[in-house]
């Protein structure tokens, strides 16, 4: 069992607070597991103007506290929320930088450009609450790019310091595509020693790269699922980091995302027609009947593939646009489709609800309510990502006996076991290659299956409904990974 140990969270995200992706998800949820575990548990994130007053009330009064930046001094409030006896929350309030229309940009979509700046402040403001509240942390976990600097300030500024000196620093990337990289001019703002501008921790081509530095600085590094983690030992996945992670050898790890089944399980779902579960799927037909009325699809018994998704080249619905209409018109299959992102896929997307009725239904946006019954009504789920680091929708479908259709990368190769038709195990339908030939040929696979193997969909259904990643088991390895990271630490001190 590991030694219970104080443990300072630094994202830039996490729900019920604010959420642009996956982050949130796990920052969330994994903090809330480590605590119920009975860890200390310090959440540090920033107060956006997209939050409201309501959702951080509290009993303790916000105070002020001071951040030197570089040669700046900078004043900010700070929010506390004690949210048990084992988990707190601290919102950084500091409008200059915090108090906009967008997290990391603007509605355009256009990166805010002191960024840098903003995200650096939150990991040094980070490190001065510790001091200030006078708690002795054992690790601090930063999360992608956006805090990436709290480790370089627990490395270089506070390493010995009472009450951070002895933390290790544990980085997890949830995405090596976004690197926060940006121009030097703010470099000083940041700190940072002049001697770490080079190419083996902050320089990037003349520029900073705030994830190279944290990779750096980091006791360990870790992503969210293994096959990921051995993917990004490779240019083709790891966007010019892989020679730095695989100079960090051991160091560098792949920890499988949980998923909450508290509110994702059809046993218990509260938002949609009717619950189901192993014992009884019966209820599944009827939110299948729900979601064709939704979407207007014909009342039959075709069945249904969701999707649930940005849009985004990433999730590859670029190929997928370019194989569906092929699909829709040579197999008696529909779609019902949720997602917003590229405006592009977006108009051609929401085109196929005119031009193949009762196929095909899209909504732009995001409904977590629709969510639900998309996961609940459909047979099929596809994600045909290019690359994705752990996915969390294949893992909701299985435990909604919603078949997967993947590429096998990432996250997706690790929870999906491939369909055996000799045999009738596995979990769902894998493709390798990212072509949109592969795509319809999986999905002729899947619908065929379907059709002609009903046996085998029904026992593919209850074996992925009986699969099981929650938490809880996710973060023990978080726990041997912090026993790792500061071992690592005290070794390198001796040195």
């Amino acid at each position: 069992m590991s030694k219970k140990r104080n443990i300072l969270f630094v994202t830039s995200e996490s729900v019920p607070y604010a959420k642009s992706g996956g982050l949130a998800d796990v920052a969330g949820a994994l903090s809330k597991t480590l605590a119920e575990m009975g860890h200390k548990v310090m959440v540090v994130m920033p107060y956006y103007a997209s939050i409201s007053p309501e959702l951080i009330r509290s009993e303790e009064a916000p105070f002020s506290m001071n951040v030197w930046m570089g040669n700046t001094e900078e004043w900010c409030l700070v929010h506390p929320k004690k949210i048990n006896e084992n988990l707190e929350y601290y919102f950084i309030d500091f409008q200059n930088y915090f108090f906009r229309e967008g997290m990391y940009h603007n509605l355009a979509m256009q990166d805010y450009l002191d960024n840098p700046k903003r995200f650096a402040f939150l990991s040094q403001a980070a490190m001065y609450l510790c001091k200030t509240k006078q708690v002795k942390i054992d690790i601090v976990h930063a999360h992608d790019w956006q805090t990436s600097a709290a480790l370089a300030y627990l490395k270089t500024h506070h390493w010995n310091d009472e009450f951070l000196g002895g933390a290790a620093g544990v980085l997890t990337i949830h995405n090596i595509g976004y690197q926060g990289k940006y121009p030097k001019n703010d470099y000083s703002y940041l700190g940072f020693r002049e001697e770490d501008f080079n190419q083996y921790v902050f320089e990037d081509f003349g520029g900073i790269n705030l994830l190279k530095g944290g990779i750096h600085f980091a006791d360990i590094v870790n992503t969210v699922s293994p096959t990921y983690a051995n993917e990004t030992l490779t240019p083709q996945y790891s966007y010019g980091l892989d020679k730095m992670l695989y100079m960090k050898g051991e160091q560098y790890i792949g920890i499988l995302n949980g998923v909450d089944y508290t509110e994702w399980d059809p046993k218990n779902d509260k938002l949609i027609p009717k619950k189901y579960d192993v014992k009884n799927i019966s209820g599944k037909a009827e939110c299948k009947k729900s979601l064709q009325e939704y979407y207007e699809l014909t009342q039959n018994k075709a069945p249904i593939i969701g999707i649930v998704s940005r849009m985004a080249e990433q999730k590859g619905l670029h190929m997928l646009a370019n194989s569906i209409e092929a699909i829709v018109k040579n197999m008696d299959v529909q779609f019902a489709i949720l997602g917003s992102g590229d405006k592009d896929l977006e108009t051609y997307f929401a085109s196929l609800t005119d031009k193949y009725p009762g196929q095909i239904g899209v909504q732009i946006g995001y409904n977590n309510t629709l969510a639900h019954k998309i996961e609940a009504g459909a047979d099929f789920f596809i994600m045909p990502s290019l690359y994705e680091p752990c996915g969390l929708n294949q893992i909701y479908s299985l435990r909604y006996g919603t078949l997967p259709i993947v590429r096998a990368t990432g996250g997706l190769e690790d929870t999906v076991e491939q369909y055996d038709e000799t045999t009738g195990e596995g979990t769902g339908f894998k493709y390798f290659d990212a072509t949109e030939r592969a795509i319809y040929n999986t999905v002729g696979w899947a619908v065929s299956t379907y059709y002609d193997r009903p046996r085998h969909y029904r026992a593919m259904q209850k074996r992925a409904m009986q699969k099981s990643f929650s938490w809880d088991d996710s973060a023990k390895r978080y726990e041997t990974a912090y026993d790792q990271a500061l071992a690592i630490k005290k070794e390198h001190e001796k040195q």
